[in-house]
């Protein structure tokens, strides 16, 4: 097993990989219709949610019920005017209808390098990728704001001011019978978190109950050609997902809505619509009661949308006193150090897949390197070093095999000549001189074999990290995470490949083999081109470290008897 051969080995199962996933993305099962009666939309018409009378008086999870013809995003009317609420980080569009979060922008995260004045909208209004936040009171017995109610607010725009720490804006929403809901919205500094609140103030002469509801509605963005190798959001998984004490973290697939609708009731936790980098979750509190659900709307049609639901218990609020309930809503980028201040589990929301156990801390030791030296490039380069070091026992055991086989090659090539097509007496003499000379022919492979896991690991590292997103390391290199610009790192690597394989012995290999093999460099350096520059990066140093100690090692070897 030689070390061009762990470039093979990877090379054809990472293409496997991103094509499995394109494959799942663009012809795997799709949602279908659920057998029992659903409600309609939700969101975004004249849709009002209703809470059914239960025989005790509580208000039971709200249905659905609504025209068909409501449209996906209704027109702005006149009462339906938007208000902007912004910290020094998020930007938030207010619909005044419901106080329903239309768009959230990331300030601090621009759409590209070359699009530096247009930030990422996690929470977009758009039809074809729509994703909102709603949020509401439903009432058995009594009259409550939903989100289709209409708020009143004064003004238009609020911002964070200098020097102040927090936001409130509130909007107010008032009943004929007594009852007065202010549903306010917090920002803090520097803080992706949103709070959100609903306060009843009951001046009626009778008691008002009922329960808050928040929900996260989206559609799945559009997906990637099948064929764009080099876009993360190929295979990013694009989803609901809920985390609970005692269940931890589980990944809840739109494709799963309709045979295996989630619903649970426990203390604490929270649920979230995650994406590529960016996540938006609803945090309740760690003692309240939460109903979490999913429901499809506008089922078995072109355009179903998904929605993640928490329902609180029921709130009672006696005549002439007043009480609130509410929760933290996050709605920013997958910050793996700022993640679990947010939520406990929620850095669970950086989709690792299976080797988590192996990337995590990988990225730790990564980003404790960066903080060293300032540059995700170096820390790279760094970590390399470091993981090369770990595992230099083994690798030097492969590489003195090599060595070893490297200085029998003439020999090897002596008992090819003598016995020619002989398939069986040439396999017994190679066994013989190996056993003679104490070589073992497969002393590289457990090395390689170790290693595989770390470079898949650091593969999902470089692809989900969210610190990486528009990195620069040097030079023409302004962002680790898209491919070489001037495609340098790929030729480099590919010249390391080559140089590495002339150091290779391909004992027993036939002439059809060998070219196959040598040509190995040309199609990896292709495949390099359209791969993160990082993972290049990464892979570049372990090859070229690699080599360094390989031709050590064989220069030793070959200048023993």
């Amino acid at each position: 097993m030689s070390n061009l051969r762990i470039f093979l080995l990877l090379g054809i199962a990472l293409v496997g990989m991103q094509l499995w996933a394109a494959w799942q993305r663009d012809y795997g099962p799709r949602p279908q219709e659920p057998q029992s009666a659903e409600a309609g939309p939700v969101g975004s018409g004249g849709d009002v949610p209703v809470a059914p009378a239960v025989s005790d008086g509580v208000p039971a999870a709200p249905t659905m019920s609504s025209s068909p013809e409501a449209p996906m995003v209704p027109a702005q009317a006149a009462s339906d005017r938007r208000v902007t609420i912004e910290n020094d980080v998020l930007r938030l569009t207010v619909s005044t209808r419901g106080a329903e979060i239309r768009i959230a922008e990331l300030l601090t995260y621009p759409l590209s390098l070359q699009q530096k004045n247009a930030p990422v909208k996690l929470l977009n209004e758009d039809p074809s990728r729509l994703f909102v936040v709603q949020s509401g009171l439903v009432s058995s017995s009594r009259s409550a704001p939903d989100h289709n109610a209409q708020f009143e607010i004064e003004g238009d725009r609020f911002a964070l001011a200098e020097g102040q720490s927090t936001l409130d804006v509130p909007f107010t929403w008032r009943d004929p019978d007594g009852i007065l809901v202010r549903k306010v919205l917090t920002l803090a500094r520097g803080s992706f978190v949103v709070g959100v609140r609903h306060e009843v103030d009951n001046q009626s002469a009778s008691e008002w109950s009922g329960s808050q509801y928040r929900q996260m509605l989206r559609v799945p963005p559009p997906a990637p050609s099948m064929f764009a190798f080099n876009d993360p959001e190929l295979y990013a998984y694009v989803g609901a997902a809920v985390y609970t004490p005692d269940e931890y973290f589980q990944k809840l697939p739109f494709g799963d809505f309709a045979d295996t609708p989630y619903s649970r009731t426990v203390a604490g936790g929270w649920s979230a619509m995650q994406q590529h980098y960016f996540v938006g979750a609803f945090v309740p509190g760690k003692n309240e009661q939460t109903t979490y659900s999913t429901a499809i709307l506008d089922a078995g049609t072109a355009n179903p949308r998904y929605v993640m639901r928490q329902m609180t218990p029921v709130l009672k609020v006696a005549p002439g006193a007043s009480a609130s309930v509410g929760a933290s809503l996050y709605l920013g980028p997958k910050l793996q150090e700022a993640l679990p201040n947010v939520a406990e589990g929620l850095q669970y929301t950086v989709d690792y897949g299976i080797i988590a156990f192996i990337a995590a801390p990988l990225f730790w030791l990564m980003s404790w390197l960066y903080k060293l030296v300032g540059n995700w490039g170096v820390a790279i380069i760094l970590l390399t070093l470091l993981v090369k070091l770990a595992f230099y026992r083994l690798s030097e055991s492969q590489y003195r095999s090599m060595a070893r086989m490297r200085k029998l090659q003439p020999r090897l090539e002596a008992l090819k000549e003598r016995y020619g097509d002989d398939r069986q007496k040439m396999a017994q003499a190679q066994m013989d001189l190996f056993k003679q000379e104490k070589v073992n022919p497969l002393g590289g492979c457990l090395p390689l074999l170790l290693q595989l896991p770390v470079f898949f690991a650091l593969y999902w590292v470089i692809f989900e990290a969210v610190e990486l997103r528009q990195a620069p390391f040097f030079g023409w290199i302004q962002d680790l995470s898209v491919r070489d610009p001037l495609y340098v790192l790929p030729i480099l690597n590919a010249a390391v490949m080559w140089y590495t394989q002339k150091l290779t012995p391909m004992p027993g290999m036939d002439p059809i083999q060998k070219r196959i093999f040598q040509t190995m460099p040309l199609i990896m350096g292709v495949m390099f081109a359209i791969f993160p520059a990082g993972l290049v990066l990464y892979w570049l140093a372990n090859g070229v470290l690699g080599l360094i100690q390989q031709v050590v090692i064989t220069k030793r070897i070959e200048a023993t008897k």
